[in-house]
């Protein structure tokens, strides 16, 4: 239970490592197709594809998670997301394949959970693990063309993060906020929320207003960093501000570049304020993230993971450089096909 209430999600990671895990994947997927109107029939194919993924996660990895939630900007579609740090794969292709079926699994195939989602992406690395991503959409509902996703988790026993993100996406654009409240529990969630809620209620303004609005939004609570971001798919630019230890980062196959955020605490001690321009290269990622994950990560030791959906590119991020004991959050957006 969220000890805030209000419409803000948290993200709820369920732990695999038994059989009785894979039940209560299964239940919790069914329970939520239905609550986004999914019929009977299309609940249980959700059902039996999120079994499906568990399944292979408990018998080759052993220990993994798995999210499973709703779509954060369209009310008819779920994500499912996977990941373990098992033995891996050199090839991911075999096991989708009709009629091939991991030992110990329901006996489907991994073939017939890509025909089960709307959306199937997955990046497996031999020693480092797998990562596994799924949308399903209601029928009669507009599925989504995303570019974008986030992931969070709190510490430790937390129920609820002092990390929140939030996001707006266009064809051409894609505005987005990523705040991380003073230490942790409820007190850091209030703050944090708070800027959420600034950025929601304009998010079209610039960067630079969206980081102002929020320092005065934020004096009647903890504070926190906060980072704001306006990306023009189209212009190849990204406009950025933030205060505090958001970190920001434009990642091409070849490197990636910081983007600059300004010491303070966003409510409290903030002098200067600024926004900085980026040229955006063909193909680029741009990830954002809180302290709670380290920055000594580098895309180049994942071949070919720049070529795969955000919300991979997002999960492989988060299994690995989550490790710090804070809270966490990455947002992780795509700026071209």
């Amino acid at each position: 239970m969220d000890p805030l209430g209000g419409p803000e999600r948290q993200d709820s990671w369920l732990r695999l490592e038994d059989a009785s895990a894979i039940g209560a994947a299964r239940r919790m997927a069914t329970a939520l197709a239905q609550d986004r109107g999914f019929d009977d029939e299309h609940a249980g194919q959700v059902a039996v594809a999120v079994s499906e993924a568990a399944s292979n996660l408990v018998k080759h990895a052993r220990v993994g998670m798995m999210l499973i939630r709703p779509h954060p900007g369209v009310p008819g579609t779920i994500e499912v997301i996977s990941i373990d740090s098992g033995p891996g794969m050199s090839d991911t292709v075999g096991p989708i394949r009709d009629g091939y079926s991991t030992t110990g699994t329901l006996g489907i195939g991994l073939g017939a959970i890509t025909r089960l989602s709307d959306f199937y992406d997955i990046y497996s690395v031999p020693g480092k693990g797998t990562v596994l991503s799924m949308q399903f959409t209601a029928r009669g509902a507009t599925g989504p063309d995303s570019m974008t996703c986030g992931l969070g988790r709190p510490v430790g026993d937390e129920i609820v993060s002092g990390d929140a993100f939030a996001f707006q996406e266009t064809a051409d654009t894609v505005t987005a906020i990523v705040c991380d409240g003073l230490g942790h529990g409820v007190g850091a969630a209030e703050a944090s929320r708070e800027a959420v809620r600034v950025f929601r209620a304009d998010p079209e303004v610039t960067p630079l207003s969206v980081i102002e609005r929020t320092h005065r939004a934020l004096g009647h609570t903890r504070g926190g960093a906060v980072a704001a971001i306006r990306i023009d798919r189209r212009a190849r630019a990204v406009t950025y501000a933030g205060i505090g230890n958001i970190s920001g980062w434009i990642v091409t196959p070849t490197g990636r570049q910081g983007l600059l955020s300004l010491p303070g605490i966003a409510g409290h001690n903030a002098r200067h304020l600024r926004e900085t321009r980026y040229e955006l290269p063909p193909h680029a990622v741009v990830v954002m993230h809180s302290d709670g994950l380290t920055e000594r990560w580098d895309l180049a030791a994942y071949p070919g993971l720049l070529r795969h959906s955000a919300h991979v590119i997002a999960g492989t991020l988060f299994r690995d450089s989550a490790i710090r004991r804070d809270d966490a959050s990455v947002l992780v957006i795509r700026t071209g096909p």
